[in-house]
């Protein structure tokens, strides 16, 4: 066949095709040490360089659990995301993790690679459940629909060692709980539709098989949530936002305002406001009866941090407003607040301020009393960027006045985020983290500290099959 000049000339000017995505790497591996994922999204111009990033083994508040106490065995069992070990902005892979911590003997086993998956988006990062006979259950997210989703469950009861795939499919934000009165799974997620985050939920009573999804939310351009379950018991609750299709400040995906509620003791089969009120979903309007307040109306963003009940059972979200997405002074004050079931009303009240829209920290309501913060909310080595220096915070009159605890961190090579909390948390193992530069690509260690504020760095290499954490002084 013979081609014309025009034609050559044409086919020499065109882009190179796409090279097919190779596939994920799903070997179970034992790895040697315990190393987290650098990762940034969307670069900016200026000295910020990114609208969030660092180290993100522990990222985004929309995947949990992430870490489970087992009081019979004695272990907080974890998962987080690993990096393959090239650490640069594009060239890096991320490993799905799984380990313990155990109690008895103050020790960590070299953790487990469940997969590798050909990103760097630690929006995949994995989810973490545990069935009442305790098999572990992996969910390993995707960031929308162009990467699959999987689905891994342990072949022995707590054991890290070997896995079984159960399902390869697609979802976004894991949620998974399990439920115990009724011993069956209620798994919330997202799933994209047309570019825009929807809120969904699934049932399960093995893990294996489950019911189709239903639509919880999708309002306006899409949500973002945050759910927990209330102790030992069946009750869920969720509280999610709202990307605004209008506003003074903007719309679309880079913006999110407004604070919702929703609870279900059932599974799903009904779903309330906090007063008891019956919902029907979907809910698609933004005025609806789930609406704790409207910050679209004082032109504030909203960034969800944690949902918590307190010992009488009254629901308390954590949250950040600012005054838009970009980093910097100019979005600010980045304000942290909680809104406090009262049984009557929804109380809202001002906590402390960090310097950026993701530092993302975790809120314990303890038995006697105590509200307990664990943040980035002083300024770290990257100032203005994602994290800070890790600090205790305390208050004993439900959130009226906080004090300072802790400085859990300080004269830190990288900025430390994403505290996250176990369920049913241990005070040997209250909150896991890593640490990492938002301003270019580093290596990431991870890091948990006890209740009383005494910090420890897992080992980033090991040489034997466990290994003590490094206490930092």
């Amino acid at each position: 066949m013979r081609f014309s000049l025009p034609l050559l000339l044409l086919a020499s000017c065109l882009p190179a095709a796409t090279p097919p995505r190779p596939p994920d790497d799903l070997r179970t591996t034992v790895a040697d040490g315990y190393r987290g994922i650098w990762y940034m999204n969307q670069p900016l111009p200026g000295p910020h360089r990114y609208k969030y990033s660092g180290g993100f083994a522990t990222y985004p508040q929309w995947h949990m659990p992430i870490a489970i106490h087992v009081p019979s065995q004695r272990k907080t069992f974890f998962v987080y995301g690993g990096s393959a070990g090239n650490v640069s902005e594009r060239g890096d892979e991320l490993q799905h993790l799984v380990s313990y911590y155990d109690h008895a003997t103050g020790t960590v086993p070299r953790p487990v690679r469940i997969l590798q998956k050909r990103t760097e988006d630690a929006h995949d990062n994995p989810t973490l459940a545990i069935d009442a006979a305790g098999h572990l259950f992996v969910f390993s997210s995707a960031h929308g629909t162009s990467r699959p989703s999987y689905l891994h469950r342990s072949r022995r009861p707590y054991d890290i060692t070997e896995w079984e795939l159960l399902e390869t499919t697609n979802y976004s934000y894991t949620q998974p709980w399990y439920l115990p009165e009724s011993r069956r799974f209620l798994f919330l997620h997202t799933l994209y539709v047309q570019g825009q985050r929807t809120l969904n939920w699934k049932t399960s009573a093995d893990g294996r098989t489950w019911s189709p999804p239903r639509l919880l939310a999708h309002l306006e351009k899409g949500d973002y949530q945050l759910t927990a379950r209330q102790g030992q018991t069946d009750r869920v609750a969720t509280a999610f936002d709202l990307h605004p299709d209008h506003g003074r400040s903007g719309t679309g995906l880079n913006y999110r305002t407004n604070l919702y509620y929703l609870e279900t003791r059932d599974a799903g089969a009904t779903w309330t406001t906090v007063s008891g009120q019956v919902v029907t979903p979907p809910l698609r309007d933004a005025a609806n009866p789930a609406l704790v307040r409207d910050y679209r109306a004082e032109d504030l963003s909203v960034y969800l941090k944690e949902l918590a009940f307190t010992p009488a059972g009254h629901p308390v979200v954590l949250y950040l407003t600012s005054k838009g997405y970009n980093p910097g002074p100019a979005s600010g004050p980045f304000q942290w607040w909680t809104a406090r079931w009262t049984g009557q009303e929804w109380v809202i009240r001002p906590c402390f301020t960090s310097d950026h829209n993701y530092d993302h920290g975790t809120l314990y309501l303890e038995p006697d009393g105590t509200w307990r913060i664990i943040a980035p909310s002083d300024p770290g080595p990257q100032p203005w960027g994602t994290g800070g220096e890790m600090v205790m915070w305390l208050s004993r009159d439900e959130g009226v006045t906080w004090t300072r605890g802790r400085t859990l961190t300080s004269g830190s090579r990288y900025n430390h985020s994403y505290a996250r909390q176990p369920v049913a948390a241990d005070p040997g193992f209250y909150a896991l983290w890593a640490d990492g530069s938002p301003l270019e690509p580093t290596p990431s260690a991870l890091y948990f500290c006890t209740r009383e504020g005494e910090v420890y760095r897992l080992p980033e290499r090991m040489t034997g099959d466990t290994a003590r954490p490094e206490r930092v002084k």
